[in-house]
């Protein structure tokens, strides 16, 4: 065992580490890359991932994986074999052309969105992105085998999850999520954020904000990008964000959201670095740490306080007269289309929207024609306002155009592990908040880095939470503190 597993483990080092390079294209093009390269991109990309591919299912992996598994006896190894044998098989299902084939056409996609989105032209963007969904339903066709095509992508993102279990867990939060969403909206608004703020501070402030947060510097960097995100494991680890001068809460709770993600990736186990076990094991439990990072830690009554005085600093007086007012705004539950800019009691329906739609373009229950209807009624049906422009509605996030099929259910469980993870951080800090009003976040990071980050992918995503919290996961302790957080915001 020792010799294959060795040799195994040294193949995918390689492998790991020209999938670093790949991801570091994808950032490229998001930031600096000049517009005009697009179409060289995408053939960069389609050729990096025909190799990367054939590593993935090189005839040797099933040697190595076979002569290796019959040997393991340490919790490491058989969590390494499993990673890897599960990418074997999954990659050996899929033709090396089609795979090359949807590198190229979904980087390539990524500009004619942006330009779409730009013009506010779905139909500019429709004829890709039938392109895209094609693509995705022959790959998710060959990966189930017979079996449900959405949920052979969606374990992409959430191994172990199907689309029935979270129907079923998102049927229980859609209802009483529209109770308090109507019950909050009926009551006397916290007043807006009023000025203008320089972009510039935004970034300064930014900074500062995710080093509180425990982000390395050294390791990471901040840029500019249309959708925020973050990119890289290990000892690289890239986040971008966004400034609006009318709204500074835009940038500081993106920069935050992304920080959460940037930190699971740098504070998993530098053992597992350039292994299967070297990034976090799957969106859900990645969402579940930039969304507590974000919301119940970031948009807490207590670091809000705290995150007053640095506003101040940075930007004078505002106008909001206080600390309770200014989590007031914060917190202020006001209607808008876009996903990303949400209020938290919200958010959770704009991926509800999103996740429904996109199960019935896989399914070929709702075509791309006829899409951008079909999110206009059921956003007016959800939000009770009319969508007045597409880089408002169907073109505004870009996970469709680069094929992320199954990956928006993902930021709705997040928030529910998110939910079970703030329940049994506040049992074991029971101080929480006196730090938090200092800005020193290192109590609840360092918890959270024990229970659930430094294990990277050593266990399966809903272990994550059932070992950090001591129970299986439940949307009750989400909904339970949005329950009592805007009640008493809202005075409910």
């Amino acid at each position: 065992m020792a010799d294959a597993y060795g040799e195994l483990m040294a193949f995918m080092r390689d492998t790991q580490a020209l999938a670093s390079i790949a991801g570091r294209l994808d950032w490229d093009q998001e930031t600096v890359m000049p517009r005009g390269a697009a179409p060289q991109r995408a053939e960069e990309s389609a050729a990096l991932e025909a190799v990367l591919h054939a590593r993935r299912t090189d005839a040797r992996m099933g040697d190595w994986i076979a002569a290796s598994e019959a040997g393991a006896t340490d919790d490491v190894a058989r969590a390494q074999l499993r990673h890897i044998r599960r990418s074997f098989e999954r990659a050996s299902k899929v033709p090396a052309s089609l795979a090359s084939e949807l590198a190229r056409v979904t980087s390539a996609a990524q500009g004619v969105w942006a330009e779409a989105r730009a013009a506010d032209d779905f139909a500019a963007f429709a004829p890709t992105l039938e392109q895209v969904i094609a693509l995705r339903r022959e790959e998710g066709a060959a990966l189930a085998q017979g079996g449900d095509v959405y949920d052979a992508l969606l374990s992409d993102y959430e191994p172990g999850t199907t689309a029935a279990e979270l129907e079923a867990m998102f049927g229980a939060l859609r209802p009483e999520l529209s109770v308090l969403r109507a019950a909050a909206l009926e009551a006397e608004p916290p007043a807006p954020l009023q000025g203008q703020f320089d972009p510039d501070a935004q970034m300064k402030l930014t900074r500062k904000l995710a080093e509180a947060f425990g982000y390395d510097l050294h390791h990471g960097r901040i840029d500019k990008a249309v959708h925020p995100f973050s990119s890289g494991s290990g000892l690289d680890v890239r986040i971008t964000t966004r400034t609006n001068a009318d709204d500074p809460f835009n940038c500081i709770y993106s920069t935050i959201h992304e920080v959460g993600h940037a930190c699971y990736e740098q504070n998993i186990d530098d053992a597992y670095l350039l292994t299967p076990l070297g990034s976090g094991v799957s969106m859900g439990v990645h969402e579940s740490q930039s969304r507590i990072y974000e919301n119940q830690l970031g948009r807490s009554r207590a670091f809000t306080g705290w995150l007053y005085g640095q506003m101040r600093d940075a930007f004078g007086d505002f106008g909001t007269a206080d600390e309770d007012a200014f989590y007031a705004t914060v917190n202020r539950v006001h209607d808008g289309f876009i996903r990303t800019e949400s209020d938290e009691l919200q958010y959770n329906l704009h991926v509800l929207l999103r996740f429904d739609l996109e199960r019935a373009l896989i399914a070929g229950d709702l075509t791309v024609r006829d899409l951008e209807a079909a999110w206009n009624d059921r956003f007016l049906a959800d939000f009770g306002f009319a969508v007045d422009k597409a880089s408002n509605g169907v073109l505004q996030d870009v996970h469709w155009s680069v094929g992320l099929f199954g990956y928006f259910p993902t930021y709705s469980l997040g928030n529910v592990y998110a939910g079970c993870l703030h329940a049994a951080l506040r049992r074991a800090v029971p101080d929480l908040d006196r730090q938090l009003g200092q800005g020193d976040t290192r109590a609840a990071t360092g918890w959270l880095k024990e229970n659930v980050q430094r294990h990277g992918g050593l266990y399966e995503p809903r272990d994550v939470i059932a070992q950090a919290t001591g129970t299986a996961p439940s949307e009750a302790p989400l909904l339970a503190y949005l329950k009592d957080k805007f009640s008493r915001i809202y005075a409910l």
